[in-house]
């Protein structure tokens, strides 16, 4: 366990960071999984999965390129499915 204030102040402030990375990521996955499960519904959802994606981009949870490549073979698969 840290000792100096400002170390005890970076765990915490890392915990905070961590679990809203956390959310955000398992979101995204949750998302890309109502894609891939309702073909119905799966232009819809991939808007939906698109936005969210592109937003924890932008947050620094995903690299840009990370988010791309995901954007591409989940688009991939929706136009498979038509």
């Amino acid at each position: 366990m840290a000792n100096i204030k400002s170390a005890k102040k970076r765990i915490l402030v890392t915990e905070k960071r961590t679990a809203r990375n956390k959310s955000i990521k398992s979101a995204v996955k949750t998302s890309i999984k109502k894609v891939e499960a309702d073909k119905a519904a799966a232009e819809e959802a991939l808007k939906a999965a698109i936005g969210q994606i592109n937003r924890a981009a932008t947050k620094g949870v995903y690299h840009k390129n990370t988010a791309a490549r995901k954007v591409s073979r989940l688009t991939l698969a929706v136009n498979k499915m038509a």
